[in-house]
């Protein structure tokens, strides 16, 4: 360490700047919002990954069955091979194909009369559901809460932890500079 008061001065205001720094990083990274919007970012993240993936192999799967000058078995074994390991995908292709299907032949007056005999008997039932989700969605409403207060919490702990540390050496570099000043002048 240099003697020149100048050079402590600098010193001090470097080591100023750096506790500031740090106390604005611990203050960031603790601060509620910051948590919520980086939790959110994960469960966005993975979300889009799986869509990428399932996109991916059925868009592959399309311009497999549709590229000009391929064979039907051709097609057919890329399409193979990009769904396997990937049953999600398979049933996605599945149920499209088969909702095609059902929309070309016409209801008949059987299965129409069935659906809203079905309809009618399931209303209850979504009714219940409906009740039950709304209850479970109160329920953790309150858990929520108490989860969002203790990290605040936790937060402005850790930042009063932080600032008193901050201002203990702060005081102490101080000190330590005073010392070197008095030394300097005698």
């Amino acid at each position: 360490m240099s003697d020149s008061p100048d050079a402590i001065r600098a010193d001090i205001e470097q080591t100023r700047r750096e506790l500031g720094s740090d106390v604005d990083a611990l203050a960031d990274k603790v601060s509620p919002a910051k948590i919520m919007d980086r939790q959110a970012d994960k469960v966005k993240n993975a979300f889009g990954s799986v869509k990428d993936r399932i996109m991916g192999a059925a868009d592959d799967a399309g311009s497999a069955v549709s590229g000009a000058g391929s064979s039907v078995a051709d097609a057919k074994d890329r399409v193979v091979a990009k769904a396997e390991g990937n049953p999600l995908a398979v049933g996605l292709i599945a149920f499209g194909a088969g909702l095609l299907l059902a929309s070309l032949i016409p209801a008949s007056g059987k299965e129409k009369e069935i659906a809203a005999g079905v309809k009618e008997q399931a209303q209850p039932l979504v009714d219940t559901v409906t009740d039950a989700a709304k209850e479970v969605g109160e329920h953790l409403k309150e858990p929520a809460q108490n989860a969002a207060a203790a990290v605040k919490d936790a937060a402005a702990g850790a930042v009063d932890s932080v600032k008193t540390d901050a201002q203990y050496a702060a005081a102490e570099v101080k000190d330590q500079a005073q010392t070197a000043k008095d030394n300097v002048t005698s």
